[in-house]
C-alpha cells in the first residue's frame, strides 16, 4: 500500500542509557540505546544517541541523511516484540499525538480509499467498517469530500471517532506481523 521510505524523523519511546537488560556484555561494553518510532511510516527503529546528549521521552529527533543533531546512527529497524515495556506503553499516546498532527493526511484516506479487490475494500481494514458503513461512506465522499475528522463524524453517525479507529489500525499493522496489508506502515 505505501511505498517504502527512509525515515526522517523520529519521536522517542524510550530511552535506554546501559543498553538492553538481557545483552550479556558488561555493563560498561553495552552502548546507550533509543527506541523511537518513524513520523511518516511509523517504522520502529533503535537509534545509538550521541555520547552527551540527553534525549527524552517524547522527543522528536531527526534522523535524516544530513548532520544529526542528537542521534550518532540508527542501529536497526525492529519489531512490536522487540520494544520494551515502557515504549509499549507509550505506543498508543504517541500513535494519538501523530494521528492528531496529521489530521489531513488521514482525511484524505478517507476520501481517496479505493477497492483492493473486488471483495475487499480499503475502508474494510478499519476495524467496525464493513459493507453497510463502507457504502455509506463512499456515499457521502461522493457529495463532497470531507474536511476534517469532525466533518467526517457529523456526517457519519455511526463513526463518532474516526481517528480512533486509525490509530488502532496502526498498532494492529505494527503489533501482527502477519497483517497482509499494510495501509498506514510499511512491512
Amino acid at each position: 500500500m505505501k511505498a517504502e521510505k527512509k525515515e526522517v524523523n523520529a519521536i522517542v519511546l524510550d530511552v535506554l542509557m546501559k543498553g538492553h537488560a538481557d545483552d550479556p556484555r558488561p555493563s560498561f561494553k553495552r552502548e546507550p540505546l533509543v527506541q523511537a518510532m518513524g513520523l511518516e511510516q511509523f517504522k520502529l527503529l533503535e537509534l545509538v544517541p550521541k555520547p552527551t546528549v540527553r534525549i527524552e521521552l517524547y522527543e522528536k529527533v531527526y534522523i535524516g541523511d544530513a548532520e544529526r543533531e542528537k542521534v550518532e546512527r540508527v542501529k536497526r529497524r525492529i519489531g512490536y516484540d522487540d520494544l520494551t515495556q515502557t515504549a509499549k506503553g507509550e505506543l498508543p499516546f504517541i500513535i494519538e499525538k501523530i494521528v492528531k498532527e496529521r489530521e489531513q493526511d488521514f482525511v484524505l484516506f478517507f476520501n481517496k480509499a479505493i477497492s483492493i479487490t473486488p471483495k475487499l475494500h480499503m475502508l474494510h481494514l478499519l476495524p467496525g467498517i464493513g459493507k453497510k458503513l463502507m457504502w455509506e461512506i463512499l456515499e457521502e465522499r461522493n457529495k463532497k469530500p470531507f474536511a476534517d475528522f469532525a466533518d467526517i463524524s457529523a456526517r457519519i453517525k455511526a463513526i463518532p471517532h474516526p481517528e480512533k479507529m486509525i490509530q488502532a489500525r496502526i498498532i494492529e499493522e505494527l503489533q501482527d506481523k502477519d497483517v497482509k496489508y499494510h495501509v498506514f506502515t510499511t512491512k
